[in-house]
């Protein structure tokens, strides 16, 4: 019998070591309140509270940041309206300026900067930062997958709901099964949703004619499209990740991120004032329907002359002018067609343009050097250049330092058949040679 007690203890401090870190989740879990409030979060309970909810926006600020200290009441409005959603989303926020070694590690080289955490994963939230327009775009991330909707009131109410940040894909006649996989995959990126009964008024409206049909509506860009198959294969997802973006898409910050995503090409054209250019942008968004294969997106130099500068804009530039970009470092003119000419057709011009492209008539570019480390320090902010800049430099000395190691027992060899005066002699000069 003495021989089976080890094993008996054995298994109940197992048991009681189950129910210690069990309890030591839950107590995670609820040590923090729940009603409704901005979390002030710090370096030591930062992970606890990233690992207790499952949806957390953190707000990444500074104290003397004026934009920071317009956000917090939106935050403080929005916590309670989230705080009570069937899947409920906290709020919380830390000072990302007194705790350092947090921002560099989430990359925050701006204040105020929001990142929502999704099982602890983290995605950056780029969206409204009002209350109410918060609060509709974050419950996105703990919406379903796919919404059933029954009535046309439903598909009304849903549209309405969704709101204009996030394209909207509806099903009509179409199986929930079909697009659940897409709706997974682009998750942050839309809304998905299948109507089950839906009345003729229904099909005016979203501008369809028979079914099974996949409507794809921009409420942001007012624009929609339709796709009646074939849903097998690479086709649906083509459609879908297609209009993800808008036909003709405006350059911003945010835009740049999400045509990052895209493998496309990006047939650029810069103009002086995208307000002044409405009758262009409508032509681009005709030709971009006509080759899908492509992304089209405009600039204006009057919204972001920085960027514009990257592509050797300058006030000597006769604008409009058009380019293909490869979303990295290189892009194309096409031979003779550099600018358009707004006293001749632009929709015949365009079309010379894509010729051109598509037959190999044209000249490669990079970007120029000095106005694109502009643009760089503008999407990653001048904290991440400097971060990169002290990188290489430790690189550069640590392999300076290896070198020195190995030139050592080089020195001490011919150390043993000289003279202490050439010893020295040699040092100075290897010691002055470096220096050079």
């Amino acid at each position: 019998m003495a021989r089976r007690r080890p094993a008996n203890w054995s298994l109940l401090l197992q048991l009681i070591a189950s129910i210690w870190f069990a309890g030591a989740g839950l107590l995670s879990a609820h040590q923090f309140p729940v009603d409704g409030t901005v979390l002030e979060l710090d370096d030591s309970n930062f992970d606890s509270a990233i690992s207790a909810f499952d949806y957390i926006l953190v707000d990444f600020y500074a104290p003397w940041c004026g934009h920071c200290k317009r956000l917090a009441p939106e935050l403080d409005a929005a916590a309670p309206v989230l705080a009570g959603l069937d899947h409920p989303i906290v709020i919380a926020k830390i000072n990302a300026d007194k705790y350092t070694k947090l921002a560099s590690k989430y990359e925050i080289d701006g204040y105020p900067s929001l990142k929502v955490f999704m099982h602890g994963i983290p995605t950056d939230y780029s969206g409204p930062r009002k209350a109410d327009l918060l609060v509709r775009y974050l419950r996105k991330f703990v919406a379903p997958d796919v919404a059933i909707l029954e009535s046309d009131s439903a598909i009304h109410n849903f549209v309405e709901s969704a709101g204009t940040h996030f394209p909207i894909f509806i099903g009509f006649g179409l199986d929930e099964s079909v697009i659940s996989e897409f709706a997974k995959k682009y998750k942050k990126k839309a809304w998905f949703c299948v109507a089950k009964d839906f009345s003729e008024d229904v099909m005016v409206r979203y501008d369809f004619d028979k079914v099974p049909a996949l409507v794809s509506i921009h409420p942001k860009y007012n624009q929609q499209s339709v796709f009646y198959g074939p849903y097998e294969g690479d086709f649906l997802d083509d459609f879908i990740k297609q209009n993800n973006l808008p036909l003709a898409v405006p350059i911003t910050y945010e835009t740049l991120k999400q045509m990052g995503d895209d493998k496309r090409k990006i047939v650029v054209t810069i103009m002086e004032d995208e307000v002044d250019s409405l009758k262009l942008v409508k032509i681009l968004k005709s030709a971009a329907s006509a080759n899908r294969d492509l992304v089209f997106a405009y600039v204006g130099v009057k919204q972001w002359q920085e960027f514009t500068e990257t592509f050797g804009v300058d006030k000597k530039t006769k604008l409009p002018k058009m380019l293909i970009w490869d979303g990295n470092e290189e892009y194309y003119l096409a031979e003779d067609i550099e600018s358009l000419n707004d006293e001749q057709d632009l929709g015949s011009q365009i079309s010379r343009f894509l010729e051109a492209y598509r037959a190999g008539r044209t000249v490669q570019k990079k970007l120029s050097g000095p106005s694109f480390i502009g643009f760089i320090n503008s999407l990653i902010g001048i904290r991440t250049v400097y971060l990169i800049v002290f990188v290489v430099a430790v690189i550069m000395l640590i392999q300076y330092v290896t070198s020195q190691d190995e030139e050592v027992p080089h020195r001490r060899h011919t150390a043993d058949s000289s003279s202490p005066s050439e010893d020295v002699k040699k040092e100075e000069y290897q010691s002055g040679d470096k220096e050079d």
